[in-house]
């Protein structure tokens, strides 16, 4: 077995682990919202584990709105009650790692949503963004080299260019997984990356010329073949 899977799998348990004790401390201490958590240094003698380890278990319970972490002040308990923080963090615990077609179909939908944002609300230095992101994606390609990241930092301009920070969060959230995958299923070969070129560059002017259906429909057009792959396959 692939050594970095072992490690992926036991740093997931690692955090699992931390993400049920700080479930069992808050319900121990009572803790309520708006209460601190003891420290990183603390957390990490009592549970016996590293720093950057509870710093990872935290950042997780962040994004799902359980915790706040403040610099300089700490990490507190969000704004929610300890019943229904308990009820999500056990949904938590049960996720299970995101296969391949459902990271693309979520990646898909999200796509749609913030390239048509993107066309009505792009500034000129997001589009040089995008520009920029494009001209690496193609240069690579023409000299046949992997082009799957500069791929994914095309599609992540376009993102922070709809102006909505949550679907670029999302993005950013999916995207270490989508590179994983698009390199371990081979999805982006020779052919398609040669493709791949021109539908970014009509990407790319439906978004210059500010017209929102347009971007949808290019964009819809580019993910044909992982479209294809993902409910034919």
């Amino acid at each position: 077995m692939n050594l970095e899977i072992i490690k992926k799998s036991e740093n997931s348990e690692i955090q699992n682990k931390i993400i049920y004790n700080i479930k069992e401390l808050i319900n121990y201490k009572n803790l309520e919202p708006g209460d601190k958590l003891p420290s990183e240094r603390m957390m990490s003698e009592k549970f016996g584990v590293t720093r950057s380890s509870i710093r990872e278990a935290i950042q997780k319970l962040e994004f799902y709105g359980l915790l706040k972490s403040i610099p300089q002040s700490g990490t507190f308990v969000a704004n929610i009650g300890v019943i229904a923080m308990n009820g999500m963090i056990d949904d938590i615990l049960r996720l299970k790692e995101a296969d391949f077609k459902s990271l693309v179909e979520t990646r898909i939908l999200l796509e749609l949503k913030s390239v048509r944002l993107a066309a009505l609300r792009r500034s000129e230095d997001e589009l040089k963004q995008i520009k920029n992101a494009l001209n690496a994606f193609s240069n690579k390609v023409l000299k046949g080299e992997d082009a799957v990241q500069e791929d994914l930092l095309f599609h992540l301009a376009v993102a922070n260019a709809s102006g909505n920070s949550t679907l670029n969060t999302f993005m950013l959230k999916i995207t270490p997984e989508i590179i994983t995958n698009f390199e371990k299923y081979h999805v982006c070969d020779e052919d398609q990356a040669q493709k791949g070129i021109k539908e970014h560059q009509d990407i790319y002017d439906a978004i210059a010329e500010q017209n929102p259906k347009k971007a949808k429909e290019k964009m819809k057009k580019h993910f044909e073949a992982l479209y294809t792959y993902c409910y034919h396959s």
